[in-house]
C-alpha cells in the first residue's frame, strides 16, 4: 500500500506532461465559432482592401485563428479577440457574433457598419471590452438592456451609435459594477432619468460629448452618483450646458482631464472650485460665454499641462498666476478680449516646457515685440490679430524648435531679413500677413526650413518676385497677395505648383500669360485676381481646380474652350470668377462638367448669345453673376432647377421675353434678384411675392407693364430686422484650410451704382423704376417697414402717395418722380427722420409741403414739376398762408397801427445807435487828428501813466522779494 501514493504521483506527472505538450501544439479554432465568423462575413458588403480575404472555407483557410483580426486562446482554441477596427468595412453586424461566448475583446470601430445592433451581443458574458464607435453614425440601438449580460465589461465605446430611443441608458450603465471606461459621444442620448441605483464607482473615463445634454439633466446624475468615484477623464464638450460652472466639481479630486468646451456656460471662472483638483493636467473651457478676468488661483494648479480658455469673453490682463505653472505645455487664450502689455518674462516658469502658445484675436499691445527667446521648446506660436507694433526682433531666431509662426494682422513694421527667420530649420507654417513689414532678402540667401504654407499678404516683397521661394520644395499653399510685385510669374513656380493646394497672388501688378500646362494640380485653389494678366485662359486650368478667381485682369478669347476637357474634368470646381476681363463669344454648353459649382461670376465681359439650357444642371449653384454682357434671348426655364440660388444678377444685358413666373415659384431662397437694364416685358408675376427671403429686388429699366402687385407685403424679409449675408466657406483639404467668400453685387444707390459686399445685408430695397407700370402705389408696400430704399420713378403711376408712407421709418432713399401722382404729400412723410434722398418731382402733386426738418432741407428740385405744390423750400407761398397773413395783419390783437408803431420804434432805436457811434468816435479821434498840440499832450500823458505804473510795479516786486528772502 506504501507504493500506491507513488504510483498516483507518477500518473499525475504523466498527465501533466501530456497536457503541456497538447498546450504547446497549435490548437485549431472551434468549428462552431468558425461558422459564426463566416456568418458575420456574409453581412460585410464593403471590403475594398480585402481585409477578410483570409476568411473562407478553403483548405488553407480552415483555421480561423489565423484569420485577419482574429485571436484565439492557445490552449482551448476559443476565439478571445476580434479586432477589425479602421479597415473601412461596411455592412451589418449580424447576431452570429453572439455565439463567440469566450470572446473577451470586440473592436469594430472606425468602419461604416450600419443597421441595428443585435441584442445577441449580450450573450458574450466574458467580454471585457466592446468598441463599436465611430461608424459614421449609421448604427442604431433602441435599448441597452442587453448590457446586463456583460458582467465583466470594463471598457464600452458606442460613440456615434444612435441611442436616441434608449431612454433607460443610464440605468443600464449603473448596473455595470466593473466598468472603468464609458464613451458615448455623439449618440443623441435622451434625457437622463434620475435613478438611485448603485452606480459604477470604478468608472475612470466618462465621455458624453456631443449629445446636447443640458445642465438640469446631466448634473444631478453626474454629481449624485459619481461624487465618490475615481473619475480621471471627464468629457462633456459640445453639449448644451448653461449657467455658471457648478462648485460640485471640486469634489472630483481625482480628475486629470476635464473638457467642458463648446457649451453655453456663463459667468466668471470660479476662483476656488478647481483649486482642490490638484491632479488636473488638461482643462478645456473654450467655446463658452465666460467673462471676467482669469483668476489668480491658477497658481495652485501645479500639475496643469494644458489650459484652453479660447473663444470666450474674458478680459483684463494676463494674470501673474500663470507664471507659476511650471509644467504648462499648451496655453490657448485666443478669441477673447484680453488686453495689456506682453512683458518680457510673462511666463517665466514654463520657459522650458511650453510648446504651444496661442494669444491671437485679443487686444494685446506692445511698443516692442515680446521677447520669446526663453521658450526653448516652443513649437507653435500664434499672436495674430492683436495690436503689436514696432519691429520683429531678430531674437525670434532663437526659437530653434519653432514649427508654426503666426503673427498676422498686427501693426508690425520695419525690415525682415534672413537673420530673423531663415535659421528656423523646423518651420513649416509662416504667416506674417497684414502687417507693414518689408522683406530684404538677397538672391543668394536660402532659408533652412522647408515650409508647407507661407502667407505674406500685404507685406512688401516686390517689385521682383521673391527668389527665395524657389527653394521651398514642399509648398502646399502660398499667399503673397497685395505685396507690391510688378513682375512676371517665373517658370520655376509653375514647375513646382504640381503639389500645391492654394496659390494667391491677387492685387499685385503681375503681367504675362498663364501657361498651358499638361495638368494643373488636383484640388487647386487659385486667386490671381486684380493683376495685369492677359492672353487666353488655358483649358488645363479648369481640369482640377476647385476655387478659381481670375477676375479683374485682361484675359480675352472664349471660355467655351473649357468644354474640350474630359468628361470628369471639373467635377470639383465650386468657385469660378472670371469677371471684369475681355472674354468674348458665347457661354459654354457643357455646364454638366461643372456640376459642383456654387459661385459662378462671369460679369463685366463681352459675352454674347443665349444662356444655354444646360445651366439648369448646376443644382448646387447659389450665386450667379452675368451682369454687363451682351446676352440675349429669354431666361431658360431649366434655371428653375437651381433651387439653391441666393443671388441672381443679370443686369445690363439684352435679355428679353416675359419675366418668368417660376422665379417666385422655384427659387424660394433668393435674397438678391437684379435684372435691371434688360428688355423684359409683361406683367410682374404674383409668384414673385413668394420670395419671402428677398432683400434686394431690382426690376428697373425694362419694359414691364401692368400694376404693382399688392401681395408685395408677403416679402417678409423686408419687414423683419433679421438680415442675411451671402457668404460661403470652401475647405481646401490639401491645405486643411477654410476659405471664406462673401458675395457682392452692384446696387443703384442714390443715383449711382455702388458695389456692396459685407454691407449688402444692410440694403433692403425695391427698384421698379423706368418701366411702364400703371395704377396706384399699393398701400401694402408700406408694410415693408425695414425698407431702406424705394424707387418707383419713371413709370405711369397714378393716384396719391399712400398716407401711411411714414411707416417706412428706415427709408434713406425715396424716389417717386416722373409719374402722374396727384393729391397732397402725406403729413406722415415727415416722420421718416433718416431720409437723405427724396425726389417727388414731375408729378401733379398739390397742396402744402408738410413741415419737417428734413423736408425743408431738400432743394427745390425735389418738388419741381408739381405746379400745385407750395410752401418751403419752394418760393411759392400757399394761398392759405397769404390769407392767414392778411388776417393777422388787420384783425390781430395789435392791429395795423401797432405794427406801424413797432416798426417806427425799431427805426429810431437803430438810428440812435449809429448816431452815437459817429459822434463818440469822431469827437475824440477827429480832435486829436486836427490839433497837433492836443495830440502831443495826449500821448505824453499816456507815456507818463505807463512810466508810473512800471516804477510802482518794480518797487512792489523788489519789496516782496526781500520779504521772502528774510
Amino acid at each position: 500500500m506504501s507504493r500506491r501514493p507513488f504510483q498516483y504521483l507518477i500518473a499525475f506527472s504523466l498527465l501533466l506532461i501530456a497536457w503541456w505538450r497538447v498546450g504547446d501544439a497549435e490548437v485549431g479554432c472551434i468549428e462552431r465559432e468558425r461558422g459564426a465568423l463566416l456568418h458575420f462575413k456574409q453581412g460585410v458588403v464593403y471590403d475594398n482592401y480585402g481585409v477578410l480575404s483570409s476568411w473562407g472555407n478553403g483548405e488553407d483557410k480552415k483555421d480561423c485563428c489565423r484569420w485577419t483580426g482574429v485571436e484565439c486562446d492557445n490552449h482551448t482554441g476559443h476565439v478571445i479577440m476580434l479586432d477589425l477596427s479602421e479597415h473601412f468595412l461596411g455592412g451589418k453586424i449580424g447576431p452570429s457574433l453572439g455565439e463567440l461566448q469566450h470572446l473577451k475583446h470586440l473592436n469594430l470601430s472606425k468602419n461604416v457598419f450600419k443597421g441595428i445592433l443585435p441584442p445577441q451581443l449580450g450573450n458574450l458574458s466574458n467580454l471585457q471590452s466592446l468598441d463599436l464607435g465611430y461608424n459614421n453614425r449609421l448604427m442604431t440601438c433602441d435599448n441597452l438592456d442587453w448590457l446586463s449580460g456583460l458582467p465583466s465589461l470594463r471598457q464600452l465605446d458606442l460613440s456615434w451609435v444612435n441611442l436616441r430611443k434608449a431612454i433607460h441608458w443610464s440605468k443600464a450603465i449603473n448596473k455595470m459594477p466593473f466598468l472603468t471606461g464609458l464613451r458615448l459621444s455623439y449618440t443623441q442620448l435622451p434625457t437622463i432619468s434620475i435613478s438611485h441605483d448603485n452606480s459604477s464607482k470604478s468608472l475612470v473615463v466618462l465621455d458624453l460629448s456631443g449629445n446636447g445634454l443640458t445642465s438640469s439633466s446631466i448634473y444631478p446624475w453626474l454629481f449624485n452618483l459619481f461624487s465618490t468615484s475615481s473619475l480621471v477623464h471627464l468629457d462633456l464638450s459640445y453639449n448644451s450646458l448653461n449657467g455658471s460652472i457648478p462648485d460640485a466639481f471640486q469634489n472630483m479630486t481625482t480628475l486629470a482631464y476635464l473638457d467642458l468646451s463648446f457649451n453655453q456656460l456663463e459667468g466668471e471662472i470660479p476662483k476656488m472650485t478647481f483649486t482642490n483638483i490638484s491632479c488636473l493636467v488638461d482643462w478645456n473651457l473654450s467655446g463658452n460665454q465666460l467673462h471676467g478676468s482669469i483668476p489668480d488661483t491658477f497658481a495652485n494648479m501645479f500639475s496643469l499641462e494644458s489650459l484652453d480658455l479660447s473663444r470666450n469673453q474674458l478680459e483684463g490682463e494676463m494674470p501673474k498666476s500663470l507664471r507659476d505653472l511650471c509644467n504648462l505645455r499648451r496655453l490657448l487664450l485666443s478669441y477673447n478680449n484680453l488686453t495689456g502689455l506682453l512683458e518680457k518674462d510673462f511666463l517665466p516658469c514654463s520657459n522650458n516646457t511650453l510648446e504651444t502658445l496661442d494669444l491671437s484675436h485679443n487686444w494685446f499691445r506692445g511698443m516692442s515685440f515680446p521677447n520669446l527667446s526663453g521658450f526653448s521648446r516652443l513649437r507653435e506660436l500664434y499672436i495674430g490679430f492683436n495690436q503689436l507694433n514696432e519691429t520683429l526682433p531678430e531674437s525670434i531666431r532663437q526659437l530653434a524648435e519653432l514649427e508654426v509662426l503666426d503673427i498676422s494682422s498686427n501693426s508690425l513694421q520695419g525690415i525682415v531679413s534672413a537673420n530673423h527667420l531663415f535659421g528656423l530649420s523646423k518651420l513649416w507654417y509662416l504667416d506674417l500677413s497684414f502687417n507693414s513689414l518689408t522683406f530684404n532678402i538677397s538672391l543668394d540667401q536660402v532659408p533652412l526650413f522647408q515650409a508647407q504654407f507661407i502667407r505674406l499678404a500685404s507685406c512688401k516683397l516686390g517689385p521682383r518676385f521673391p527668389n527665395w521661394l524657389h527653394t521651398q520644395k514642399q509648398l502646399a499653399g502660398l499667399d503673397i497677395s497685395a505685396s507690391g510685385i510688378s513682375d512676371v510669374i517665373p517658370n520655376w513656380l509653375w514647375n513646382s505648383i504640381q503639389c500645391w493646394g492654394w496659390l494667391n497672388v491677387s492685387n499685385n501688378h503681375i503681367s504675362g500669360t498663364l501657361p498651358n500646362l499638361t495638368s494643373y494640380p488636383p484640388y487647386l485653389g487659385m486667386d490671381m485676381s486684380s493683376n495685369c494678366l492677359d492672353g487666353t485662359i488655358p483649358q488645363s486650368i479648369f481640369k482640377n481646380a476647385i476655387w478659381l478667381d481670375l477676375s479683374k485682369n485682361t484675359f480675352s478669347g472664349s471660355i467655351s474652350l473649357s468644354c474640350e476637357t474630359t468628361d470628369q474634368s471639373s467635377w470639383g470646381l465650386s468657385h469660378l470668377d472670371l469677371s471684369s476681363n475681355q472674354l468674348s463669344g458665347e457661354l459654354p454648353q457643357c455646364w454638366e462638367q461643372w456640376k459642383d459649382l456654387i459661385v459662378l461670376n462671369l460679369a463685366n465681359n463681352n459675352l454674347s448669345g443665349k444662356i444655354k439650357t444646360s445651366i439648369g444642371l448646376l443644382h448646387h449653384m447659389q450665386t450667379l453673376h452675368l451682369r454687363n454682357n451682351n446676352l440675349t434671348g429669354a431666361l431658360p426655364s431649366s434655371l428653375k432647377n437651381c433651387r439653391d440660388l441666393h443671388l441672381v444678377d443679370l443686369g445690363k444685358n439684352r435679355l428679353s421675353g416675359r419675366l418668368p413666373s417660376w422665379i417666385g415659384g422655384s427659387l424660394l431662397d433668393l435674397i438678391v434678384l437684379n435684372i435691371r437694364s434688360n428688355e423684359f416685358n409683361g406683367r410682374i408675376s404674383l409668384n414673385l411675392c413668394r420670395l419671402r427671403k428677398i432683400q434686394m429686388l431690382d426690376l428697373s429699366s425694362n419694359n414691364l407693364s401692368g400694376t404693382i402687385p399688392k401681395c408685395l407685403k408677403n416679402l417678409v424679409a423686408m419687414a423683419q430686422k433679421e438680415s442675411s449675408i451671402i457668404a460661403y466657406d470652401d475647405f481646401i483639404f490639401k491645405e486643411s484650410t477654410t476659405y471664406s467668400y462673401v458675395d457682392n453685387t452692384m446696387v443703384q444707390w442714390k443715383g449711382k451704382e455702388s458695389e456692396f459686399r459685407k454691407n449688402l445685408r444692410l440694403i433692403k430695397s425695391i427698384d421698379f423704376s423706368s418701366n411702364k407700370l400703371v395704377g396706384e402705389i399699393p398701400i401694402e408696400v408700406t408694410d415693408l417697414v425695414e425698407l431702406v430704399s424705394l424707387n418707383l420713378s419713371r413709370n405711369n403711376l397714378i393716384g396719391s402717395i399712400p398716407a401711411t408712407i411714414g411707416k417706412l421709418k428706415l427709408l434713406d432713399f425715396l424716389d417717386l418722380s416722373q409719374n402722374q401722382l396727384q393729391g397732397g404729400i402725406p403729413d406722415s412723410i415727415s416722420q421718416i427722420a433718416g431720409l437723405s434722398v427724396l425726389d417727388l418731382s414731375n408729378n401733379t402733386l398739390s397742396g402744402k409741403i408738410p413741415l419737417g426738418t428734413q423736408l425743408q432741407s431738400f432743394s427745390a428740385s425735389t418738388y419741381e414739376g408739381n405746379s400745385g405744390l407750395c410752401g418751403p423750400p419752394l418760393l411759392k407761398r400757399c394761398p392759405k398762408d397769404k390769407d392767414e397773413s392778411r388776417e393777422v395783419s388787420f384783425n390781430g390783437p395789435n392791429g395795423k397801427t401797432d405794427d406801424i408803431r413797432d416798426d417806427a420804434s425799431d427805426i429810431w432805436f437803430y438810428g440812435n445807435i449809429v448816431l452815437g457811434f459817429i459822434i463818440g468816435f469822431w469827437g475824440v479821434c477827429g480832435t486829436l487828428l486836427l490839433h497837433n498840440s492836443w495830440r502831443y499832450a495826449y500821448f505824453k500823458f499816456l507815456n507818463k501813466i505807463k512810466g508810473c505804473l512800471y516804477v510802482t510795479a518794480t518797487i512792489s516786486l523788489n519789496r516782496l522779494r526781500r520779504s521772502f528772502e528774510s
